[in-house]
């Protein structure tokens, strides 16, 4: 209850509570009031009760003395109160100002008033003229039909006090601001408005301890330099590559000693034709056997753990970080204000898992102003990585995102000596669109890396659609549009985009070359399987097709008898025969 309210030691207060039908009662809100009954309300001297919806409702005519039966029969009352009509707010302080032994009136209110607030406070002001009269008006953000705005110039009309609240669980404390110099009631606040939001919202166990900091015993390597070695060209395991040396390319050449033009042909029971990768036709020899000992399932599942291994601990939020020169710039504007514990918990698995086997680093926060945590590049050492992590813990959301100041900062003094050095990046972890337009930050990035080993990478982090209520940032735009946009960046630059949410990775360059080269893989082995079946159904029909007629035998017989010869006609000597 003290939640709730905040109230102070004021010994007679009227309590109301707004029921209108735009107000959407929770299961919780009768639970609290009876809180505040037991707690705070029992130490009252005298209690006047009141509901108001299109009309007050109050449950005694005058104030009554606190005592037991007093206090059950006003929880019982609490139990009963349903949403009704409008919220009519002056005639219910028209009701309750007419009480002149009050001294102190709590509103509580869960949606805007019929009324605007400048009508309202200057009623109340001229009633309460020559009286000592607190007022203190409390919300709660069951929906949005209460601004937080309208809160605040209502109770700085009437010099009072506000306090404002949410019932949702993930939440614990919407916003708290007093108004006014004195009493117990100033002081709390004081002292609430001096922690930042950070404070209040809900934390990893042990999230302020030092790191717990892992050297990794690997090489870490981008997933298009990792397939130059893993592969299936690098690894000969290319289905083209496998067919190669059967393949032949149909020829047509002119024979000179047939004075004609003869094309290849195709020996159908060993031969196929294939498509190649360039689009032009093969005629292949297909050897089964060799066909059959081609199998790319291992190759798939080394694929898939490498996948697996991308999408879990720090990766799953940064990719790989590969370069052993390293900047990163996290975004702090003030539309990331709920999600700080996110960042710093992002930045600690980094600081724990990626960065401990690089040569330099250095973190620059941005929001309007740009801030760093050292003045330049700085070797790593334990002893750095968490000073890092200390300064990480006190950071806070302000401004907008200038994203192109923080870039510019890390360039010209981080990188001041880019063409010296190799494996050079930066990593720049964002919520949003940059203030500036996205061809002036692309141009830059894409003249700053031109000619040197300097790359820019984009850890996109989603969060939910802008609430209208929140501030407004400089620049707005949809997810989409500020992926798309974070996606030119990285392309100037030759980098890698990383987009991740709550619920996993959105879209990721590391991952998507795995994907594609699985694709490739399964892809293949289709093909393969096909080549296969083709050349056994055309074995097959060539078995079924039948054998050509024989000849008769008799009559074969009859053909291959000699003809008999006929006897010569006797002739006479001739001169020569007679000499």
């Amino acid at each position: 209850a003290p939640s709730l309210t905040g109230m102070g030691n004021w010994s007679q207060s009227p309590v109301w509570c707004e029921s209108s039908g735009r107000l959407s009662f929770v299961l919780l809100f009768p639970f609290v009031l009876q809180n505040l009954i037991d707690e705070q309300l029992s130490k009252k001297e005298h209690l006047y009760l009141l509901s108001f919806g299109t009309s007050p409702s109050a449950l005694w005519p005058n104030p009554v003395k606190v005592n037991k039966s007093i206090l059950q029969e006003a929880k019982q009352w609490v139990q009963m109160l349903q949403p009704r009509g409008g919220s009519n707010l002056l005639q219910a302080l028209r009701k309750a100002l007419m009480k002149k032994e009050l001294n102190s009136l709590v509103v509580i209110i869960g949606s805007c008033p019929d009324q605007s607030p400048e009508i309202l406070s200057d009623y109340i002001l001229q009633c309460t003229l020559g009286r000592n009269l607190v007022f203190q008006t409390i919300t709660y953000k069951c929906s949005n039909h209460m601004p937080l705005a309208v809160v605040r110039n209502f109770a700085e009309g009437i010099r009072g006090y506000y306090h404002c609240y949410t019932l949702v669980s993930e939440v614990s404390l919407c916003d708290f601001f007093s108004l006014g110099f004195t009493g117990e009631w100033i002081y709390i606040s004081a002292e609430f408005t001096k922690l930042s939001l950070s404070s209040f919202l809900p934390k990893p166990p042990k999230h302020e301890s030092p790191l717990k900091i892992k050297i990794p015993n690997f090489l870490t390597r981008t997933s298009a330099d990792w397939l130059k070695t893993y592969g299936l060209k690098a690894k000969k395991l290319s289905l083209y590559q496998i067919l190669a040396p059967n393949a032949f390319s149909p020829t047509e050449e002119f024979i000179p000693i047939l004075q004609k033009t003869v094309s290849s042909t195709l020996h159908e029971k060993v031969m196929m034709q294939f498509e190649w990768y360039d689009g032009s036709v093969k005629n292949i020899h297909v050897d089964p056997p060799l066909l059959y000992d081609y199998q790319l399932s291992s190759i798939i599942q080394m694929y898939e753990r490498r996948i697996e291994w991308l999408s879990i601990s720090s990766r799953r939020i940064w990719g790989t970080v590969c370069e052993k020169r390293v900047v990163i710039l996290v975004d702090i504007s003030v539309t990331n204000s709920m999600y700080i514990i996110h960042i710093q918990h992002s930045l600690r698995l980094l600081l724990e898992e990626q960065l401990p086997n690089k040569d330099c680093f250095n973190i620059i926060a941005f929001g309007s102003i740009v801030e760093s945590w050292r003045p330049e590049m700085v070797p790593l050492t334990q002893e750095n990585l968490q000073s890092a992590w200390r300064w990480v813990l006190s950071l806070n959301c302000k401004g907008s995102r200038n994203v192109l100041g923080a870039v510019r900062k890390a360039v010209e003094v981080d990188f001041k000596e880019k063409y010296k050095f190799n494996s050079q990046g930066i990593y720049i972890f964002t919520g949003g669109v940059p203030d500036q337009e996205m061809p002036i930050v692309s141009a830059y990035i894409a003249e700053t890396c031109s000619g040197c080993d300097l790359k820019i990478h984009v850890c996109l982090f989603h969060i939910s659609e802008l609430d209208m209520d929140s501030t407004i940032p400089a620049r707005y735009a949809n997810r989409t549009d500020t992926a798309s946009a974070y996606k030119e960046v990285t392309q100037a630059s030759n980098g890698r985009f990383h987009w991740f949410g709550d619920t996993g990775i959105f879209e990721s360059d590391d991952i998507s070359v795995i994907s594609l080269e699985m694709e490739k893989a399964i892809n293949y082995s289709q093909k393969c399987a096909l080549l296969v079946a083709s050349l056994k159904n055309q074995c097959g029909n060539q078995a079924e097709s039948p054998p050509a007629p024989k000849e008769d035998p008799k009559v074969a017989k009859e053909k291959s008898q000699p003809r008999k010869l006929c006897c010569p006609k006797p002739t006479s000597l001739s001169l020569a025969r007679m000499v």
